[in-house]
């Protein structure tokens, strides 16, 4: 064993760096659960932030899987700055190579001193195939779920039908002549809506500075938007999405004082259901909990299931490192 790296069998782990750029982002792009989220231009706008302790694993010298991840003292999180995660595969990988390399895994990060992993699981609808290797290997590890998050999702598959208060904002939308763009003005949205919004309701900050959502979007074009509402030229609404292969997702939602009276938000996502990205599986409004999962904001629920959404979870784990003994004996 090497400061970086653990071996067993054919299998070997390192932790990233820099000369597994390429390599890295070539297996997130033809990985069966990833998204943009996990490449490295996405994962390292915060790096400042947080200590970096991702992990690759190695097959004969090839790489199989990564491990997007940070550190904090003794305990590995499956990445905090980043919505979803856990172990990045392709669909080559069978059942039983999956368990060999997440107990190797767990090997590898003991080893170096640490003795628990969080992990934060991906919602199922994300991957492309079935992906529930994880959460089975959860359950043999006697994992502790510390926390369940509850998204809104609507399937863009079946028939849209909206609630009688979304069509009414609708109706009051097209009386007040509302318009949608896709400009991708982040600052207008952030400056005049977004952030003075977030401070007088929860005094919070959006978790992507201005500069840093522009960053981004400069990055991935094609996977961050900002869709704004006009009311004679002046900016009423808006919403930031992020896009991947199976999901859009809406990172940022707000609208001005005068929301409900114009329809603004719901004329908004009228057209992103119905027109913007009618031809994608899923659209993903996010959690409406509170209080770590435990709670839920009732209005919020409410609003998002006016459009059709119904409840997809996400689950969050806390691992004892030592028990990847548990995964000792499993195939018979």
């Amino acid at each position: 064993m090497t400061d970086s790296t653990l071996n067993k069998s054919t299998y070997s782990v390192k932790f990233y760096e820099r000369s597994f750029y390429s390599q890295w982002n070539k297996l997130v792009h033809q990985a069966k659960n990833a998204t943009f989220l996990f490449h490295r231009d996405f994962m390292e706008y915060h790096q400042d932030r947080f200590q970096d302790a991702s992990a690759v694993v190695f097959k004969n010298d090839k790489p199989i899987a990564v491990f997007p991840a940070n550190k904090v003292e003794k305990t590995v999180f499956s990445h905090q700055g980043l919505t979803y995660g856990g172990l990045v595969y392709n669909t080559k990988l069978k059942f039983h190579s999956v368990l060999e390399i997440f107990k190797i895994l767990l090997q590898f990060y003991e080893s170096h001193g640490f003795d628990s992993l969080q992990l934060k699981q991906l919602p199922a609808m994300y991957s492309s195939v079935p992906n529930a290797e994880i959460s089975y290997l959860m359950f043999l590890l006697e994992a502790k779920l510390m926390r369940r998050d509850m998204l809104s999702v609507v399937n863009l598959s079946e028939k849209i039908a909206f609630s009688k208060d979304r069509k009414d904002g609708v109706k009051r939308a097209i009386k007040n002549n509302l318009v949608v763009k896709n400009d991708n003005l982040f600052e207008d949205f952030w400056n005049t809506i977004l952030i003075p919004n977030l401070k007088a309701k929860h005094e919070a900050k959006p978790v992507h500075s201005l500069e840093e959502i522009k960053l981004l979007h400069k990055r991935f074009p094609d996977n961050i938007k900002q869709f704004n509402v006009y009311k004679d030229d002046k900016l009423v609404a808006g919403t930031t999405v992020f896009i991947t292969e199976n999901v859009v997702h809406s990172q940022y939602i707000s609208g001005n004082a005068n929301k409900n009276q114009l329809g603004s938000l719901d004329f908004l996502h009228d057209y992103l259901l119905k027109k913007a990205f009618n031809d994608m599986p899923f659209f993903d409004f996010g959690i409406s909990n509170e209080n770590q999962g435990k709670q839920v904001n009732s209005g919020l629920l409410y609003w998002k299931e006016g459009f059709g959404a119904r409840s997809i979870t996400q689950d969050f784990y806390a691992v004892p490192l030592a028990n990847h003994e548990k995964l000792n004996n499993v195939m018979l």
